[in-house]
């Protein structure tokens, strides 16, 4: 089983991501296989990549065998103060290109392809900051795997919902008041020097900064995803597409418990600086699966 290329497609700078809701009482299985039409050699929209995702309940329901165990819609999470909404919607689609013109005409093109089954929930462009910083000028995804190790985590291995990933999505909008500290309180916050994303000495590192509460071991190993992020916004109002896929749930679960300090009170400080707006997981099926859709309702 083969997962969706768009997944680990490095070097595009211009990124559309479009939520979805389904017109009618119809069971989803007309927008699916429009989607299907969407990612995979046969796409219908040419020179860009294009990722499709479906709602976890939304895809189980349509093809049972393809869909991860225990996938599950976004619930709203509360912690030490800090709320993180769920906005889940039915289908997400996320284009991305190297122009901001063939990006915004192939997106058009897919909305207007879903015209009387599916209705545009929320748009948000994204692009791509200083090759790998994120707007608060750090490095972004030190942590991720690389490419070589990226599909064993990304990628559901085997059994049902083999080759498909379970995808994180979240709208972060930052707050001005994180640029207006000093250089070493804000490597506090995250954990890491800002220049070149060294990981602070455990002696001086604050257990609640970014990484104290995001590296996460178990077994002796640590829980791993896959990050896909890019900037969005403007210089008055901008923020992270936080954008992950895993083989698994239970990471984005665990990870996202500690940030808002669900079982211990203790709260990550990058969430008193960086707000999240959306929530939603979605399922990104396999090339198989959704081939196998497209043909069953051509």
């Amino acid at each position: 089983m083969h997962p969706q290329p768009g997944i680990f497609g490095l070097g595009t700078v211009e990124h559309c991501y479009v939520e979805l809701d389904l017109i009618g009482r119809g069971d989803g299985r007309d927008l699916t296989a429009a989607l299907a039409m969407l990612s995979g050699p046969e796409t219908t929209v040419a020179g860009v990549g294009v990722v499709v995702a479906l709602r976890p309940e939304l895809w189980a329901s349509i093809a049972p065998g393809d869909a991860p165990a225990e996938a599950r819609s976004f619930d709203e999470l509360e912690g030490s103060g800090l709320r993180m909404p769920s906005t889940q919607h039915d289908a997400w689609v996320w284009i991305a290109g190297g122009s901001r013109d063939a990006v915004f005409d192939s997106t058009l093109r897919v909305v207007r392809g879903l015209d009387g089954i599916a209705r545009v929930a929320s748009e948000v462009t994204g692009w791509l900051y200083r090759h790998d910083r994120d707007l608060t000028g750090f490095i972004d995804g030190t942590e991720n795997p690389s490419m070589t190790e990226a599909p064993d985590v990304a990628v559901v291995p085997e059994g049902p919902g083999a080759g498909a990933s379970i995808v994180l999505v979240q709208k972060w909008r930052h707050s001005p008041s994180f640029g207006r500290l000093a250089t070493d309180e804000q490597e506090r916050v995250i954990g890491r020097t800002k220049e070149d994303s060294v990981e602070l000495d455990p002696s001086v590192m604050p257990p609640d900064s970014h990484v104290s509460r995001t590296s996460v071991q178990e077994d002796g190993e640590e829980l791993q995803i896959y990050r896909r992020n890019t900037a969005y916004g403007g210089p008055t109002e901008h923020g992270t597409m936080f954008v992950a896929f895993c083989r698994e749930q239970r990471p984005f679960e665990v990870m996202l418990r500690r940030m808002a300090g669900v079982d211990d009170g203790v709260r990550d400080a990058l969430t008193r600086y960086a707000q999240p707006l959306s929530g939603g997981y979605y399922v990104a099926p396999s090339l198989q699966a959704l081939s196998r859709l497209a043909r069953s309702t051509d």
